[in-house]
């Protein structure tokens, strides 16, 4: 049974506290433990310590969307360093919340890009599918989803930088507002099982998959129908929810949507 990480999935190195033939391995599903991005808890220390007291989801989330555009200059990127004029407006707009809706759009677009190349160099997780599956890194298919990737951080300010603080308030919420919760049965629909890179058959029936770095999920069943005549179930670990519908006010389409880390996972997988 298949239960690490294959090789040509991984990086030897990424940016959180476990390397990621553990953090994407079955035994790290079953027994999961907090990632953290390096460094980034620590650098925002005042605003954890401000959240702290809140009691409110809501007055937290505000909170932390009024942090992010004050730490980041997002309403004044000339003081973040961008001049005036040299940047077309859609790039300096570009932002942790549109690359968060563009993922929603499409997943397979300029901002998708930008999110699974991040969920690479920090989980040292490699992308498996964009547009098309990725069939190693010295093909033409990574090669130019590496640079839609590119395109999409050119000109940006700390774009990356708003990603890791936004996946690390994530999980501060997840673990405040389900202190003892450590899964969340969450669903995936799909029209063809081979759209799955599935590893082996379980004796109970379930299946072993490898999933893309980054993936939607749905925490409603129903929902996942939408999406094809093949429904995968997975308990997946709240350390690898990185954002949420529910996380900010609007902040994806569907408002049942999880993006979640992949790596290896048990699934079942039925069809309708």
């Amino acid at each position: 049974m298949t239960t690490t990480l294959p090789r040509d999935a991984r990086l030897p190195l990424n940016r959180c506290n476990l390397p990621a033939v553990i953090l994407g391995g079955l035994t790290y599903q079953a027994h999961p433990v907090p990632l953290e991005i390096d460094g980034v808890r620590a650098f925002h220390h005042d605003l954890f310590a401000l959240l702290a007291p809140i009691a409110s989801h809501p007055e937290r989330a505000g909170l932390f969307v009024e942090y992010m555009a004050a730490h980041f200059c997002l309403g004044d990127l000339e003081e973040a360093g961008l001049v005036p004029g040299k940047v077309r407006k859609a790039r300096r707009n570009a932002n942790y919340l549109r690359m968060v809706r563009g993922w929603s759009f499409d997943s397979d677009g300029r901002e998708g890009a930008v999110l699974k190349h991040w969920a690479e160099t920090r989980f040292g997780l490699l992308a498996r599918h964009h547009a098309g599956p990725l069939d190693g890194r010295d093909g033409d298919a990574y090669h130019r989803y590496l640079v839609a990737g590119s395109h999409g951080l050119y000109a940006t300010n700390a774009l990356e930088a708003q990603l890791d603080l936004l996946y690390t308030y994530c999980q501060y919420e997840l673990k405040r507002q389900h202190p003892e919760q450590t899964h969340r049965t969450l669903y995936r629909g799909s029209n063809r099982i081979d759209e799955h890179e599935v590893l082996d058959r379980a004796a109970d029936g379930g299946y072993r998959v490898l999933l893309n770095n980054l993936n939607s999920f749905t925490s409603e069943r129903e929902r996942a129908d939408e999406f094809g005549d093949y429904i995968l179930t997975a308990q997946v670990p709240l350390p690898k929810i990185c954002f949420y519908n529910g996380l900010l006010p609007g902040m994806l389409k569907g408002e049942d949507e999880f993006v979640v880390i992949g790596g290896v996972y048990a699934v079942r997988i039925e069809t309708l």
